[in-house]
């Protein structure tokens, strides 16, 4: 049986959330994945809940809601959160201990086998890239901790091209299911700032979704990646996001 799983970085509920929120809820409906996985919900406006409800419905499908919240003051903020069709029949959270970072496993049962679902969101493209590639050990060797799963799936906004150590320490034991550009896009806010001015537009690859073990990719493509018809400054969210279609080797 092939599946789906997609990915977006929501922005939290930045940059005019009520008015972009439809974008991803259209676009979510066209892609109607079994799983989705999600970076920066926001906490203060459970925009994991919101889109699982509008998910649900407009898809016809129930999908169950799996989050998990950064730390310390950034409990309050925002997290990473997956939606699932599939049962789950255990969740689990990793810290970083470092900058609030966190990731979160859903273990689900597909065609009756195990598949680990992870998501994190690694420290700041500006930031230190030796922080990232400690949390990628880190990560790795929780990941291998629970070595009893047939498959395992990471996703999240890695903040590292495939050429940087990061993903190049990801890349010695998973595959990515394409290395497309997917930052930033030009979303705008109210007052008509752009969001990472500072980059320029769509021209790194830092997000991802990694495999490993009995599963393949037959085909994965960029998404969420449409403005507004009326609105070419009002996207999804302020990253492209990734979908894939998977299918047991």
């Amino acid at each position: 049986m092939t599946f789906r799983v997609a990915f977006l970085n929501l922005e939290q509920a930045h940059r005019r959330w009520e008015k972009r929120r439809h974008l991803i809820v259209e676009q979510l409906a066209d892609l109607a994945p079994d799983i989705f996985a999600m970076n920066e919900l926001s906490v203060p406006v459970q925009t994991g809940r919101w889109l699982q409800t509008k998910a649900t419905e407009r898809i016809g499908r129930q999908y169950a809601l799996v989050q998990q919240t950064k730390t310390n003051s950034g409990s309050r903020v925002e997290g990473e959160g997956v939606l699932t069709r599939f049962p789950i029949l255990e969740t689990g959270n990793l810290d970083y201990r470092t900058q609030d970072y966190v990731a979160l496993v859903a273990r689900m049962e597909i065609e009756r086998r195990i598949v680990d679902v992870y998501v994190t969101h690694l420290y700041m493209s500006r930031g230190d890239e030796s922080l990232r590639v400690f949390q990628v050990q880190q990560l790795l060797e929780w990941i291998d901790s629970r070595a009893d799963a047939d498959a395992q799936i990471v996703c999240g906004d890695f903040n590292a091209a495939p050429d940087k150590p990061a993903a190049q320490l990801m890349a010695e034991t998973f595959t990515a299911t394409q290395s497309a550009p997917t930052a930033f896009t030009p979303l705008a806010n109210e007052a008509g700032g752009v969001a990472h001015e500072y980059w320029p537009r769509m021209d790194r690859s830092i997000d991802y979704i990694w495999l490993r073990g009995g599963l393949t990719s037959t085909a994965s493509e960029v998404c969420f990646n449409s403005p507004d018809p009326k609105d070419e400054t009002l996207w999804p969210s302020d990253h492209a996001g990734l979908w894939a279609d998977l299918d047991w080797v």
